[in-house]
């Protein structure tokens, strides 16, 4: 079992940046496949990025290649969400989720353990 809480969101400036938080207690990531997902008003829950903790093999959504990166931080047991060159379309409640999974896929619905969410807005 894990226990997943996000931090990090708030609000930021087109152009800006942004660090995304996700911590693990209860136990470690070890085994685990991490993702980010994203949900804005009337929108379905989006895939944004996963690793998997072991190796650390990385996918990203297309939406976001190249403006985030998803890491691993052995110290803190943490995954965190590094967001740069935010724009207005990123706007949406960032979520963590967890699978006990050497690999998960993208559908949200695989996944097992999830935060409570961190509001991202970004203003123009």
């Amino acid at each position: 079992q894990v226990q997943l809480v996000e931090s990090g969101g708030g609000l930021a400036q087109a152009g800006g940046s942004l660090t995304l938080s996700c911590a693990a207690s209860g136990r470690t990531f070890n085994g685990y496949t991490i993702g980010w997902f994203r949900q804005a008003p009337g929108k379905g829950r989006e895939f944004v990025a996963r690793i998997r903790w072991n190796n650390g093999i990385i996918t990203y959504a297309d939406s976001v290649k190249g403006r985030f990166t998803i890491s691993r931080d052995y110290t803190k047991n943490t995954v965190h969400l590094q967001m740069n060159n935010l724009g207005l379309a990123d706007t949406a409640a960032y979520y963590c989720a967890a699978k006990w999974s050497p690999w998960a896929g993208t559908d949200p619905a695989v996944y097992e353990y999830w935060g409570q969410g961190t509001q991202v807005t970004v203003s123009s």
